[in-house]
């Protein structure tokens, strides 16, 4: 199981919200270049990139920061997410050197696109799915949906998306613990991989969330606590890979 550090960014700075909200971040940073190098001198092999102003603009607004991260680090895997609502950002983001996109809220809204971009781009499409209570939510966690998880997740499954990311919004950004449960039913309900995100707080929770990665968890992110340093990312992704070769 891969653990993959998240960089989020709002105003060309690396920062951490409080379950979504805008109005309560935290500012870690103001380079976000530098940051990537700090996650990768600690041995980061992925990592997870979200544009906060895209995800409430509907377009890019960082894309100038997550272009300059993919071209000091080329041979690094990244995933980035928000903003992202059509073929053209994709296609962008993708001739920068971005390994994965993920669509979010649009994907819900319009989950033709999935289908359209799992074509177009196969192998380099992931689907965000942000729930509450098991109740997906979009626009930036603003407005719950009637739609269930599993049954958006079984959809996308059948358009080909390599992995879903699955955010507990209840416990994202406040160091409460991940939602094992959930994120292990999903995980076993289908057969893409599922990538784990919210309330990662220690190096317990990578032991569990490692435990898990049997029933396809195959990364788990984490971001407040790696930068509040309630877990060590080096010591977490070395259990992790210790874990995974003991399975």
């Amino acid at each position: 199981m891969l653990l993959i550090p998240a960089i989020d960014l709002k105003d060309g700075r690396c920062v951490r919200l409080r379950q979504g909200r805008m109005d309560d971040e935290t500012v870690f940073s103001d380079d976000p270049i530098d940051m990537a190098g700090r996650w990768v001198r600690a041995g980061a092999r992925r990592l997870h990139l979200v544009d906060l102003n895209g995800a409430f603009a509907g377009e890019p607004v960082n894309g100038e920061a997550i272009r300059g991260i993919a071209a000091a680090y080329p041979d690094l895997p990244i995933q980035v997410g928000g903003g992202i609502r059509d073929e053209a950002t994709i296609e962008a983001y993708l001739a920068a050197g971005v390994t994965f996109c993920i669509i979010g809220t649009q994907a819900v809204k319009e989950p033709e696109l999935v289908g359209r971009a799992c074509k177009a781009f196969p192998g380099h499409i992931m689907v965000g799915l942000d729930a509450k209570d098991g109740q997906v939510a979009i626009k930036g966690w603003a407005e719950i949906t009637p739609y269930r998880v599993e049954e958006l997740a079984r959809r996308f499954e059948g358009d080909g998306v390599s992995a879903i990311v699955y955010t507990d919004i209840g416990r994202d950004g406040m160091l409460s613990g991940p939602n094992v449960e959930a994120t292990r039913a999903l995980a076993l309900g289908i057969e893409t991989p599922v990538i784990a995100s919210g309330g990662i707080t220690s190096i317990e929770d990578v032991r569990v969330l490692a435990e898990a990665a049997a029933c396809g968890i195959t990364g788990a992110i984490t971001g407040r606590a790696i930068y509040e340093g309630t877990l060590d990312f080096a010591a977490g992704q070395q259990l992790a890979d210790r874990l995974s070769a003991g399975a």
